[in-house]
């Protein structure tokens, strides 16, 4: 029981930090902290809490952006997928992180910042039954918020992701 009280608390202060995070910063395009964060605490905790804290994360953060359906669906798949592969890679990298190993999460985190704007120019198209000119229109206006994306998640991941997860380690409950 006292496990389960501890990953019920786990997941929300790490979902409150993402949800908070995601405020913050909500009003510039391209530029958030929530990438970073999640990669953090994925590659901190298991796959199972990873899960959850995405799952939650998803969810929860619609009381405040409302609840768009393609958002909710891209959330939850994208943030899902993340939480297992940054799990996993963080089970695999356990015993220490080496500059081949950091560049390795740092090219999958800009990866998954790509495919997370992908993902969104193929469900919100098939979601609202664009036509194939307005599917087009939406995945080039989707370029401009893109480019600044990838250059604040390399920045934020090379600046945050070494010095945070040394503090998760040793907080971790």
């Amino acid at each position: 029981m006292q496990k389960q009280i501890k990953t019920i608390a786990r997941v929300g202060i790490c979902a409150a930090i993402l949800i908070g995070g995601q405020l913050v910063l909500s009003g510039i395009a391209g530029i958030e902290i929530v990438t970073v964060l999640m990669l953090c605490f994925c590659f901190s905790y298991s796959i199972k809490d990873g899960v959850l804290i995405a799952t939650t994360f998803s969810l929860l953060r619609c009381f405040i952006f409302g609840f768009f359906v393609n958002v909710v669906v891209l959330y939850l798949i994208y943030y899902t997928l993340f939480a297992i592969f940054f799990g996993w890679l963080g089970k695999k990298f356990s015993d220490k992180i080496s500059f081949p190993r950091f560049l390795c999460v740092l090219f999958s985190a800009i990866i998954f910042t790509i495919f997370f704007t992908l993902l969104d120019n193929v469900l919100t198209p098939l979601m609202f039954g664009f036509n194939l000119n307005a599917a087009k229109t939406y995945f080039l206006a989707s370029l401009y918020s893109l480019v600044p994306q990838i250059i604040c998640t390399a920045v934020t991941v090379s600046a945050l992701f070494i010095p945070l997860t040394k503090v998760i380690a040793k907080i971790k409950f």
